[in-house]
């Protein structure tokens, strides 16, 4: 049995959430859990437990199979295909790989989610400068991603994520592929949004990064959720 430790107003709400693949492969089994606004939540667990999942299910790039999520009081698992693009402008994603358009300049990648939404050309420039700065690289804005280190492209799909000011902030594994001194810078950025209001779910295997930078952990094991708790600091 999880006790949870959530309280205040809820941002993220998950009501027996399972999402199965096949018959005999559920990816999330009967998850319920409550995350409030402002929140800075941890996704941890072993390969395969089912964090990617458990995010991607709350940016409706897949559906659950059964259960109900609820995002900033709108029930998703409900919300037609024409109405996620509106969902999806209160959420930044961060991928582990980045997914950054290696053809556009890093002006035009940050740029292109303020476009997505029909944004005016001064807006757009001006957010795009302020999201790059706060992230240390608006002196790259000509550079395209191949120019730049793993570092800096990771920080750029930050800036992505965080130009549309939104209200959720999800990262799968953002640290992965970086050393130890980058990754730490990472968390910084996330940590200064989440000081901005923003919620922050993160998943991460390194043990190391909730435990220096320590907030709420919600722990997978096969799919279930095992564990809702706050690390010791190290």
């Amino acid at each position: 049995m999880v006790y949870p430790i959530f309280s205040g107003s809820p941002m993220i709400q998950l009501y027996n959430v399972s999402k199965s693949y096949q018959k005999e492969n559920s990816a999330l089994k009967d998850i319920s859990v409550q995350i409030g606004k402002g929140e800075f939540v941890y996704v941890t667990g072993a390969s395969g437990a089912g964090k990617t999942t458990f995010l991607r299910l709350l940016y409706s790039a897949e559906r659950a199979t059964r259960g109900q999520i609820l995002i900033d009081g709108q029930n998703i698992s409900r919300i037609s295909r024409l109405k996620i693009p509106y969902l999806r402008r209160k959420i930044g994603v961060v991928f582990q790989d980045y997914k950054l358009l290696n053809s556009r300049t890093v002006y035009e990648n940050v740029a292109f989610a303020l476009e997505a939404q029909g944004k005016k050309r001064y807006e757009v420039s001006k957010k795009v400068y302020k999201a790059l700065k706060e992230v240390g690289l608006e002196h790259r804005l000509q550079r395209t991603p191949l120019e730049l280190s793993g570092g800096e492209q990771q920080r750029i799909a930050i800036a992505r994520a965080l130009v549309v000011d939104p209200l959720i902030l999800l990262a799968d594994e953002p640290s992965g592929n970086l050393d130890q001194e980058v990754a730490l810078e990472i968390m910084e950025l996330f940590r200064q949004a989440n000081a901005r209001g923003t919620t922050v779910l993160l998943a991460t295997h390194d043990h190391s990064l909730y435990h220096r930078f320590p907030r709420r952990v919600l722990t997978l094991e096969q799919g279930r959720l095992v564990k809702d708790h706050q690390p010791e600091t190290l």
